[in-house]
C-alpha cells in the first residue's frame, strides 16, 4: 500500500511517504523552495501545497500520482467551526477552511494523474498524535499532543495499543498552550509560528518573577486539561520591537511563561501515567520542540521512556496522516531514522563541483580531514548523506566547531548572523556521553537538555549555556559510522569526544539541503571548510 501524506494548511507544508509500512521519504517543502518555513500561517497561503516535496517523494520511491493508493492530508474541515465560535480573532479563517475543503481537487491538479477521491482528511491532532506514537519505538505507549491549533481543538491525549490510538482526551479551543507561547514570541519581537526556540533560550537568562501573575491565565486543571488564554503581555513588560535590543524584563517575562508551560505539560503527563499505567510517552506537535520541558517531563512525570518526534511541529503531520492511515491496513515500522530527505550519490555531488568550477580534493579519509580542520579551530561545513526531516541538523547538514573554544559560541552565531544569546549543541560519541551529560539517554535527535558535568563545563564551553545544559545530539556508531568516525578524530587531537553542530545555514534561510545550497551558503558564509560527500573544499582555494 503506498500512501502519501501530505501537511498544507497552516505552515511548514510537507510531504511524506510510506509503502507498505515502511517510511521511504520525509521533506518539508521549505528544503525545495527556499523560503523559511514554506509560507506564512495565514490564511491567505493555506491553498499552497507541498508540490515539490510531495513529487520527489514520489520520485524517491519509482511512483506516479496514479500508483497511490491514498494520500493523507492532515486537516479534517468537517470538524472545524467558524473561528469567532471557538473564541479565536481571525476574521478570514473561513478562507482556510474552504481551501482545506477542496485539497482534493488542488492535489489532483498539482499531481496529474492523482483521483482526488483517493484524498481522505485525517484531524491534524491525530495526525500529529501518529506522527510520533504509530511510528515510535514503542508499539504500546501514552501519546500527548500540544500545539497551536488544529481544527478546534490544541490538545489530544491518547493511548497507542498495538500502534492503534484511542483518543482519551482532547482540549477545546481558544485554551492553547500553543498559542500562549506564540503570543509571547511576537510580544517579544521574534516571528510567531517560528521564533518560539529563540524565547526558550532567552528563558534561560531570566527569572520567573512573573509566573504567579501568569498562573491566573495558563494552568492545568484536575480533570487532565487545562486552561490557557491570551494574557495581556504590556501589563508585565513592554513589547519589544521587533529586531531592538532585549533587557532583562523581557527574559523574566520568558522564564516566567517557560515555568508556566512546564508546569501545565508536566500536569498533563502525570494525569496520562497515571490514566494509562504505559512506562513509554510518545510526543509530538510544536510544543513538543520545547527540549527543556521535554526534559523535565522524563525527570518528573513517571514515564520510564519519552519518544518524541524529531519533525514534531506541522511539517511531522504529513507523515502523521499517512501513518494513520497507512496503519489501518499494513503493519507500521518504527521510524529508525531522521535522514529520510534528498541525498546523492559521489558521482553527482562531484558533477555539481564540476560545474560550479571550484578547486576541491578527494581524501583518502573525509572524515579524518575534517577532524584535522576542526582540531585547528577550523569551521567546518559537513553535508552527507539524505537530509534530515525536522528542524534539528544531525550530522547530515551541520555546521561543526571544536567546543573547547568558548569564543566559538559568538563566532557560530556571527557566521549565522543570529542572536548572541542563542546556544550552539554538542554531538557526542554515545559510548562517552553519559560520562559528560546528565539526561535522557540516547538522545539522537536533540529533543532533550542535559545537565553538563562539572568537571566538563571548563573543557567544553561554547556549548554550555548560560544555565548549565546543554541541548545534545548522541552518535551511534553503527547507525552515523562517518560522523563516529569523525569525531574519533577530533577526540584523537584534542582528547575531547565531542563537537559542536549546528544547522548548516544562516539566519532566516531553511537549512541546506541540495549541494547548490551548501556551495552558496560556503561562498557567503567565513566557513573554513566544506565537505561535501568524500571531497573536501577549502576556502582559502576556492577564493584564492
Amino acid at each position: 500500500m503506498h500512501v502519501l501524506g501530505i501537511n498544507a494548511l497552516f505552515h511548514d507544508p510537507a510531504a511524506a511517504l510510506i509503502t507498505d509500512g515502511h517510511v521511504v521519504a520525509a521533506a518539508e517543502e521549505e528544503r525545495f523552495s527556499r523560503r523559511k518555513h514554506g509560507k506564512r500561517p495565514v490564511p491567505f497561503s493555506a491553498w499552497e501545497l507541498p508540490e515539490q516535496s510531495a513529487r520527489w517523494c514520489l520520485e524517491q520511491a519509482g511512483l506516479t500520482p496514479s500508483d497511490l493508493d491514498a494520500v493523507a492530508y492532515s486537516y479534517d474541515p468537517v470538524l472545524a467551526r467558524p473561528a469567532a465560535e471557538m473564541g479565536l480573532h481571525d476574521p478570514w479563517d473561513h478562507l482556510r477552511q474552504e481551501y482545506a475543503r477542496q485539497a482534493p481537487d488542488f492535489l489532483a491538479e498539482a499531481l496529474p494523474g492523482l483521483d482526488p477521491a483517493k484524498v481522505r482528511f485525517v484531524p491534524h491532532h491525530v495526525a500529529h498524535a501518529a506522527s510520533a506514537g504509530a511510528v515510535s519505538p514503542y508499539p504500546d505507549c501514552a501519546v500527548l499532543v500540544l500545539d497551536g491549533r488544529g481544527e478546534c481543538g490544541s490538545h489530544l491525549a491518547g493511548r497507542y495499543t498495538n500502534r492503534e490510538l484511542t483518543v482519551l482526551a482532547t482540549q477545546q479551543l481558544p485554551d492553547s498552550l500553543g498559542l500562549f507561547y506564540e503570543d509571547l514570541t511576537q510580544h517579544l519581537g521574534f516571528l510567531r509560528s517560528s521564533d518560539e526556540f529563540k524565547v526558550m533560550a532567552l528563558a534561560s537568562y531570566g527569572t520567573p518573577r512573573f509566573a504567579a501573575r501568569l498562573r491566573a491565565y495558563v494552568h492545568a486543571d484536575d480533570q487532565g486539561g487545562f486552561r490557557a488564554r491570551p494574557v495581556p503581555w504590556a501589563d508585565l513588560v513592554p513589547p519589544r520591537p521587533a529586531g531592538g535590543a532585549w533587557h532583562q524584563g523581557h527574559a523574566d517575562l520568558a522564564a516566567s511563561a517557560q515555568l508556566c508551560l512546564e508546569e501545565a505539560m508536566l500536569a498533563l503527563a502525570r494525569h496520562l501515567r497515571e490514566r494509562t499505567g504505559e512506562d513509554a510517552l510518545a510526543l509530538a506537535g510544536g510544543v513538543a520542540l520545547n527540549c527543556v520541558a521535554n526534559t523535565r517531563l522524563w525527570r518528573e512525570s513517571g514515564f520510564t521512556h519519552i519518544w518524541v518526534q524529531p519533525a514534531a511541529g506541522d511539517a511531522g503531520t504529513a507523515l502523521g496522516a499517512a501513518a494513520h492511515i497507512a496503519g489501518q491496513k499494513d503493519t507500521l515500522e518504527p521510524m529508525e531514522t531522521a535522514a529520510l530527505g534528498r541525498g546523492w550519490s559521489d558521482a553527482e555531488l562531484r558533477a555539481w563541483l564540476e560545474r560550479a568550477a571550484v578547486p576541491y580534493e578527494e581524501p583518502a579519509d573525509i572524515a579524518e580531514t575534517a577532524a584535522e580542520a576542526l582540531a585547528a579551530d577550523g569551521i567546518v561545513a559537513w553535508f552527507q548523506g539524505r537530509s534530515e526531516y525536522g528542524p534539528r541538523a544531525l550530522g547530515h547538514r551541520s555546521l561543526l566547531a571544536h567546543p573547547g573554544k568558548a569564543e566559538n559560541l559568538e563566532r557560530l552565531n556571527a557566521v549565522k548572523g543570529r542572536e548572541e544569546f542563542r546556544p550552539v549543541a554538542p554531538m557526542v560519541l554515545a559510548e562517552c556521553a553519559a560520562e559528560i551529560f546528565d539526561g535522557p539517554l540516547p538522545s539522537p535527535h536533540m529533543l532533550f537538555v542535559h545537565d553538563v558535568a562539572a568537571d566538563w563545563k571548563a573543557r567544553i564551553p561554547a556549548v554550555v549555556h548560560v544555565d548549565g545544559t546543554a541541548r545534545i545530539q548522541t552518535v551511534d556508531r553503527a547507525r552515523e559510522p562517518l560522523v563516529a568516525r569523525m569525531i574519533d578524530g577530533f577526540e584523537r587531537r584534542t582528547g575531547l569526544p565531542v563537537v559542536v553542530n549546528t544547522s548548516l545555514n544562516t539566519a532566516g534561510r531553511p537549512m541546506v539541503d541540495d549541494p547548490r545550497d551548501a556551495l552558496e551558503c560556503f561562498g557567503s558564509a567565513p566557513v573554513d571548510l566544506l565537505v561535501l560527500g568524500p571531497f573536501a573544499i577549502r576556502r582559502g582555494k576556492a577564493f584564492a
